[in-house]
């Protein structure tokens, strides 16, 4: 038998060794490291192709914003193959009526057509544009309230593998969104607009916001156009994005990214089943 004095030294060692086994954290229990992901922006300049040098300047910004061209314009094409040569991504700024009645330009679909006039404008419409990856809506404020055009739009783009579409957010009662994804279609909408009061200090002020909301989201999406003012506005802020730690992308890698982060935010933007019922077919 061990002597009173062995016994105690033993006992003391035991108490040592499983106070430390009890205060070491357990590698399950154990706080995960921090991953900073950094919040992620894409900027669509739509209005594009019936001013050449605007264009130009559009197309040619050097960082990755997405170019959205109205159909049979006059520079639409020739600036869409100058933009993918650049690298940038095109959509088709598709026109579509609006409840003011504002005239549509060539190419334009209103409530009024038939399903055969209405599918073959459409496609008319992306077959003169080259290189289309996306489409946003140009106005449109009464037709993408209408379940059955919608159902239209998103059958074409659904015939047109991985061409999403980008609600550009006209009425707050527009269903293209849910339509979109009912039918498979890679679709998001639009955030912010950047310049729709084309005064330096509002352009300013949206393109914090934007930044500010971007940080809070983790993801925002803003709408600009090609004019002198907000073009030469983009080139003096957007130099600041990467060293604030934001990542500007095109529209299909926001897309993604966003899906990936954050179903259930891009899903609440949706309109409810409730609303969207009693809009005519």
């Amino acid at each position: 038998m061990a002597a009173p004095a062995q016994r105690h030294a033993l006992v003391a060692l035991l108490l040592c060794v499983t106070g430390l086994a009890s205060a070491a954290p357990s590698p399950s229990s154990a706080p995960a490291p921090t991953i900073h992901v950094a919040p992620v922006i894409s900027i669509i300049i739509d209005d594009i192709g019936d001013r050449l040098r605007d264009g130009q300047r559009a197309v040619e910004l050097p960082w990755p914003v997405s170019v959205s061209f109205l159909p049979h314009t006059p520079f639409a094409k020739r600036l869409a193959e100058r933009a993918n040569a650049l690298n940038k991504e095109v959509l088709m700024h598709l026109p579509m009526e609006a409840q003011n009645g504002k005239a549509l330009g060539p190419g334009g679909l209103t409530d009024a057509m038939q399903r055969d006039e209405f599918l073959r404008t459409l496609r008319d419409n992306l077959a003169a544009i080259p290189h289309v990856r996306g489409v946003n809506n140009h106005m449109g404020s009464l037709l993408t309230r209408r379940l059955q055009p919608m159902h239209w739009v998103m059958d074409v783009l659904h015939e047109r593998p991985g061409t999403y579409f980008v609600d550009s957010r006209t009425t707050h009662h527009s269903v293209a969104l849910e339509i979109a994804r009912q039918r498979g279609v890679e679709a998001t909408t639009r955030d912010l607009f950047l310049d729709h009061f084309q005064d330096a200090d509002f352009i300013h002020h949206q393109f914090d916001v934007l930044l500010s909301k971007a940080h809070a989201k983790g993801a925002m999406l803003a709408i600009g156009h090609p004019t002198a003012l907000t073009l030469g506005i983009l080139e003096q802020r957007l130099p600041e994005l990467s060293a604030r730690g934001f990542q500007l992308v095109p529209v299909s890698r926001y897309i993604t990214t966003v899906n990936r982060r954050s179903e259930p935010w891009q899903a609440s933007l949706s309109p409810s089943p409730r609303a969207a019922k009693n809009l005519k077919p």
